[in-house]
This record gives C-alpha cells, structure tokens and sequence, in this order.
C-alpha cells in the first residue's frame, strides 16, 4: 500500500473550476490501475486550501499514473490554478481505527 497527500491552494477566483476538473475527471484517476482510493478534503480555516489523500497498490502505480496521458491532462489544467507551490507527502499508515 503506498499513500498519497498532496495539498493544493488555488486562486479563490478558480476554485470552481479546479472543481469541475476534479470532478469530471475523479472516476478515472480512481478507475486507473493500481488506485484503491481516492478523497479530496477542503481545509476548514482555508477554503482556497484542499487535499487530496490517494492510495495506491504500490509507488510503481502512482509514478505510472503519473507519467500518464490522463496525469497530464489533468495536472497541466489544475497547475493554473495554483496560488502557491503545491506540497505533496507520501506517507506509511500506522494506525487506523474505524
């Protein structure tokens, strides 16, 4: 399992379409090969801040992805948006409790 956080703060003029891009293109980033999951968060302080938590079969699967035409498509109209350097984590699960 290999996680995934990334966290993205946008224009707050383009955060509807960052929006719409996430959500006409959600199904296929968590349709791809090797992706279990996929969220995205808002901060709650920040509503030009958001989150997206991923996990993937493995580091393999992610950088696949990653070098995919739906990647590109996707990450070239979101990178507009930004208002600052994008932060992303990979991170190993500790602890989970339901």
């Amino acid at each position: 399992m290999f996680i995934r956080l990334v966290k993205m703060t946008f224009e707050s003029d383009r955060i509807e379409e960052f929006l719409d891009i996430f959500d006409s293109s959600k199904d296929a980033i968590r349709a791809y090969g090797g992706c279990n999951q996929l969220e995205l968060y808002r901060d709650k302080t920040d509503p030009n801040v958001f989150f997206t938590y991923s996990i993937w079969d493995s580091e393999q699967h992610l950088d696949q992805y990653r070098n995919s035409e739906l990647f590109n498509r996707v990450w070239g109209k979101t990178k507009l948006l930004f208002s600052s350097t994008p932060q992303a984590w990979s991170v190993d699960k500790i602890v989970s409790l339901p």
